[in-house]
């Protein structure tokens, strides 16, 4: 195995500002056409060449696979689509220092969706070149990990060359959300590292300031069955509530096309109108209940009193 075979997508240290993926790997120039479908059928991709890519579907935001396996390509929909990482991926961690952030033993076998193609493995990267994003987006996207639930870790590096050092982007392992920053009309492939067999669920989310001043963002969850013997029904039924680092997205709700702002200045007075609100609901309960115990208090008075009549 080539230590530039061994990877992983989605590790990066959580910094204030995103680490920035570059493209370590030539040929990967690619076009993509506005008119591009997007497929309502369900999908199993276990070889050939997909990518991950936000794009606008009804006018809202999104991020959603762009399935390249067949002849004509598509837009599928990350629910509707499982990954397969066959039994064709092993590959056995070098014993090389480099390596250490992968967290396994060296001599262990793994799971490996490799940054340079291997025909009978899914070759899976991201590119951020859909027209529509590419004319109303502010010079790049980023995509941020949430969380990952599986049997064991996953590991998302890029390495440039053979003797390049390796460049972590996302660490399951890591509590933090994880961000790393795409250009603009790039379309790149890093090595994906799976530590176990079985079925993960991925929650990754996009977003990105447009020339308009708004800020989108969305969030997905990808599905992937690692090993052969991995069913892809327990695939597609897998539900997870992956908790989400402090100020990110939920990944429930895939909040596709928000645009939010990015100060909470809206949060505070939201805040207190609902306290007002609810004050509000508590007087008005106990001026009704004061004045119901007021007039009852008054039909029982003028019954213990004579009447002027009797006077």
């Amino acid at each position: 195995m080539t230590q530039c075979a061994l990877a992983t997508l989605i590790a990066v240290t959580m910094t204030q500002t995103p680490a920035t993926a570059k493209e370590p790997t030539p040929g990967l120039s690619q076009s993509i056409a506005a008119d591009q479908p997007l497929a309502t059928d369900r999908a199993e991709l276990s070889a050939g060449h997909v990518d991950l890519g936000p794009r606008y579907v009804d006018n809202q935001w999104t991020l959603l696979i762009h399935d390249g396996t067949q002849a004509r390509p598509v837009w599928r929909n990350p629910d509707e689509t499982v990954l397969r990482v066959s039994d064709a991926a092993l590959q056995t961690v070098p014993d090389d220092p480099a390596y250490a952030f992968l967290g396994v033993d060296a001599g262990e076998r793994v799971y490996v969706v490799p940054q340079v193609q291997n025909p009978d493995v899914v070759w899976l990267g991201w590119n951020t070149q859909d027209p529509r994003v590419m004319q109303s987006i502010d010079r790049g996207v980023t995509l941020t990990l949430l969380g990952v639930r599986g049997p064991g870790s996953l590991t998302t590096y890029l390495q440039s060359g053979t003797f390049a050092a390796p460049q972590p982007l996302w660490r399951s392992t890591e509590p933090k959300a994880q961000p790393f920053w795409a250009e603009v009309n790039t379309h790149t492939h890093a090595n994906w590292v799976f530590t176990a067999p079985g079925v993960y669920l991925i929650a990754v989310q996009v977003s990105a300031d447009l020339i308009s001043g708004e800020t989108v963002t969305a969030t997905r969850t990808l599905r992937f069955a690692v090993g052969d013997a991995t069913s892809t029904d327990e695939a597609y039924a897998a539900t997870a509530d992956i908790p989400v680092p402090a100020g990110q997205a939920s990944p429930a709700g895939d909040r596709t096309g928000a645009a939010e702002r990015t100060d909470g200045s809206d949060r505070p007075l939201m805040v207190g109108l609902t306290v007002a609100a609810a004050l509000l609901a508590v007087g008005l309960v106990l001026l009704l209940l004061r004045g119901r115990g007021a007039k009852r208090r008054a039909e029982r008075e003028r019954a213990a009193s004579p009447s002027k009549e009797k006077l």
